[in-house]
C-alpha cells in the first residue's frame, strides 16, 4: 500500500467516520473526515484524495450523487459506498456507474481493506 495518501470519508453519521477514520490511519493512510457530500466538495481535498468512501443515503446529496458530482467535474478518484440498507437496484447503479466497492454496513475490516487496496492500484489521480 501506498501510505500517506489520503482517503475522504464521507457519512453523516458520526461513529461510522471515526470508525473507517481510524482504520484508514492504521493503515497508514491520511484520513479526511466530512459530515456531507456538499462539505467534501467544497473543500480542497476532492483534488488532493486518492479515494472516497461515501455513505449512500445522507442528508443533501447522497453517495451515488456524489459520485455523478466528481466524474461532472472530471474528477477520477475512486469511491467505495457503504450503506446501511441495501438494496439489489442501488448496487447494480453504483456498480455499473463504476464504483469500486459496495458494501454493506456493519462491514468487516478486511472487507473495506480489500476495495481500498483495489481503489488505490486503480489509480486515479485528478
Amino acid at each position: 500500500m501506498l501510505k500517506g495518501l489520503r482517503i475522504a470519508i464521507v457519512d453523516d453519521d458520526i461513529w461510522a467516520r471515526l470508525g473507517i477514520g481510524e482504520l484508514i490511519q492504521s493503515l497508514g493512510y491520511t484520513a479526511s473526515t466530512f459530515d456531507s457530500a456538499k462539505s467534501f466538495l467544497e473543500s480542497d481535498c476532492v483534488a488532493t484524495s486518492a479515494c472516497v468512501i461515501t455513505d449512500l443515503q445522507m442528508r443533501g446529496m447522497n453517495g451515488l450523487e456524489l459520485q455523478r458530482e466528481l466524474k461532472t467535474r472530471g474528477c477520477r478518484t475512486p469511491v467505495i459506498l457503504v450503506t446501511a440498507f441495501p438494496n439489489e437496484a442501488h448496487r447494480a447503479t453504483a456498480l455499473n456507474s463504476g464504483t469500486v466497492g459496495f458494501l454493506t454496513k456493519p462491514f468487516n475490516d478486511q472487507s473495506l481493506v480489500e476495495c481500498l487496496t483495489r481503489a488505490i492500484s486503480k489509480g486515479g489521480a485528478n
